[in-house]
């Protein structure tokens, strides 16, 4: 690429970020999690705190409930502030916290005259989750709400008093009359959003929801599905630019496309899906506040991206329009097939966790960007900036490793309606990694400094042995590590790991220990039968012709020689430095033709593609994507539907195209 596809900053400015940082409607799916934590006398502790405060302030039980299930999930992250200065279950916010990480209520975008974002409507009157303002309403100290469970709780119900007796309403038992209250509970800023989030509440109150959380508390919220609650309409305006569902509030801020230093920034015109299909969506975290994202998405020499996402109440703010290309993967193939969006937050900071709001609020974009572009809910078409092919080998240890292993890819499929699940035999020809998020916790090293171990934490990844055994050496990946060197447990280190939803070819089995196919050769994880970390998956994978001892393997898939026009320079297809060797299978989900665009010029109109004959599959070939030439392969069909136990490979023949 011509220039870097993800955000770049100044040194200074990374230290001045180190510094500030602090230590989702009935639509969505809510999700019935169960997890895996042994039963103890103390393990219903949390559901019982919830009762008496309640009960205390006046506040219907499963009013308060609904709320800490959107604030978090009832997890409790003791001590640990969100990106945004959240803590406990009822995520009650540091102001000062969010001011010095510049996330605070009202904080603005900075950037260029001229280029300020479009402003959301907003509603000045919603107090917001406040700790300090709980403090005084319960007399109890803010560092005993940050780290005491049943002080959170019982806080959450005070501050939920409280704003009903603003709005001129008594403490009734009645559910359906507290949706103002709940609207304002979070301190979102825009009408839209406000309104939102507790439609979101009470689809939650109507469903009800059980789950183990991160400390073992058994929580359960009954159903009530004859909850219908009195609400406004709300219908604010929004910019004409953006393109966003109904039921998000959406803000512009515009992206440049200008000419700078003999070259242009920082993004490219298309007409997509017409001159090029959409088929992807890349997650991206930011390592970073958003208002100085906003500063480098309004910068020329920068990357860009479609769309950013802020932590504190999941606001959307829009960038670039689909139709256009922007520079925020690493890879112009994928960024012309894509749709990039930024989250606020932090891969090496596992205990400033991602919010219920954003992942919500993301969850409801992707599903309305799929549905609008046909783009399928799986995590061949919807991935991680650090499932990203490499372009070419050179460029493997330069790739961003972002969202990262403190991502819960399982529970972001679960919002986008598409949850993860065994979809063959569990001792099929297939597996897909899926941990059970909340008590899966391998150990890191690396946050956020070199050889610091991270905080425990619940995790999607899976490592990787050459040997069926915990001493065993690490998965060695020659491209991240071009002089030999051994893997680590870095968070940044994706040589030797896998991740939830990714799906793979077995290759043996034994004991307690799956083999799964993985950058060409055998990769060995624990998984189980009481602890899993897969299940089962039928669908299509490829192997090597008959007759081929060896295939190349690509990062991008580029049209074959012949396609391109009279007097346009060529892009040379190197393969990546892995061998798919006779005999190995790799999963599919889609296949594509090859396609390039000449993106060297500054243009008023979207420059042609060129689009080749050459048909590619894309491959889960590691923890990274990539592209095999369907010439050089056949096609591999696994039973989607769970049947008898069988021998791995032995479920599916080949089949020539």
């Amino acid at each position: 690429m011509r220039r870097p596809a993800a955000p770049r900053v100044s040194g200074a400015l990374r230290r001045h970020r180190l510094l500030i940082c602090v230590t989702a409607s009935a639509a969505l799916v809510v999700p019935l999690l169960t997890g895996r934590l042994s039963g103890g006398p103390d393990d219903h502790r949390l559901q019982s705190e919830f009762t008496d405060a309640a009960d205390e302030f006046h506040v219907p039980r499963n009013v308060l409930m609904g709320v800490a299930y959107l604030q978090s999930r009832w997890d409790s992250h003791p001590g640990a502030p969100s990106v945004v200065g959240g803590y406990g279950p009822m995520h009650l916010t540091d102001p000062e916290a969010s001011r010095r990480a510049g996330t605070a209520p009202g904080a603005t975008a900075a950037g260029p005259p001229g280029t300020a974002a479009s402003t959301p409507a907003q509603d000045r009157s919603a107090p917001p989750a406040d700790l300090h303002r709980a403090a005084r309403l319960t007399g109890v100290p803010v560092e005993k709400l940050r780290t005491d469970t049943a002080a959170n709780v019982r806080a959450g119900a005070a501050l939920l008093a409280e704003t009903q007796r603003r709005l001129g309403k008594s403490l009734s038992a009645g559910t359906d009359d507290w949706w103002e209250a709940v609207a304002r509970f979070p301190g979102t800023g825009d009408k839209t959003s406000a309104a939102t989030y507790a439609d979101d509440v009470f689809a939650v109150i109507r469903k009800g929801a059980h789950r183990t959380t991160d400390t073992g508390q058994r929580v359960t919220l009954p159903a009530s599905p004859g909850v219908r609650p009195h609400r406004p309409v709300v219908k604010p305006p929004r910019p004409k630019e953006v393109e966003c569902p109904a039921e998000l509030d959406c803000s512009w801020l515009a992206a440049p496309y200008v000419q700078v230093d003999g070259s242009y920034g920082n993004h490219d015109l298309a007409d997509r899906p017409r001159d090029e299909k959409i088929e992807y969506i890349v997650i991206h975290d930011t390592e970073a506040n958003l208002p100085s994202m906003f500063q480098t998405v309004q910068d020329p020499t920068e990357a860009s991206w479609h769309y950013s996402i802020r932590s504190k109440d999941g606001h959307v703010t829009q960038h670039i329009r689909t139709k256009d290309m922007a520079w925020h993967s690493g890879n112009q193939l994928v960024n012309a097939r894509s749709i990039g969006i930024e989250h606020e937050g932090f891969l090496t900071r596992p205990n400033t966790w991602y919010t219920e709001q954003m992942y919500r609020s993301s969850a409801r974009l992707v599903r309305y960007l799929a549905k609008k572009y046909g783009i399928p809910l799986d995590r061949q078409h919807i991935f991680g900036h650090d499932n990203v092919p490499a372009p070419t080998g050179g460029s493997i240890p330069s790739m961003h490793d972002d969202p990262g292993p403190f991502w819960d890819w399982r529970h972001y499929f679960d919002l986008l309606g598409a949850p993860l699940r065994a979809t063959g035999p569990r001792h099929g020809a297939m597996v897909t990694i899926l941990p059970d998020f909340a008590t899966h916790k391998p150990s890191f090293t690396g946050c956020p400094g070199a050889h610091l171990p991270c905080a425990p934490h619940g995790s999607s990844a899976v490592r990787l042995y050459t040997e069926p055994s915990e001493s065993a050496p690490l998965i060695q990946d020659p491209g991240r590590h071009p002089d030999g060197a051994d893997s680590t447990e870095d968070v940044h280190d994706l040589g030797s790991r896998v991740s939830a939803g990714q799906t793979f070819a077995v290759a043996a089995r034994r004991g307690d220990w799956t083999a799964i196919w993985f950058q060409g050769r055998e990769a060995w994880f624990k998984n189980s039968e009481d602890h899993p970390t897969a299940v089962g998956a039928g669908g299509r994978m490829v192997t090597p012709r008959e007759g081929l001892d060896v295939i190349q393997v690509f990062g991008r898939a580029l049209p074959e020689s012949g396609a391109y026009p009279k007097g346009m320079k060529e892009p040379t297809q190197a393969p990546l430095p892995y061998e798919f060797l006779a005999g190995q299978r790799y999963v599919t989900q889609s296949s594509l033709d090859g396609s390039y665009v000449d993106r060297s010029n500054f243009v008023e109109t979207p420059s042609p593609v060129v689009k080749g004959s050459e048909e590619y599959y894309e491959i889960q070939f590691g923890h990274r994507l990539a592209y095999v030439r369907a010439s050089d392969v056949d096609v591999v069909d696994a039973p989607v539907a769970a049947g008898p136990e069988s021998e791995p490979g032995q479920d599916g023949q080949a089949r020539r195209r």
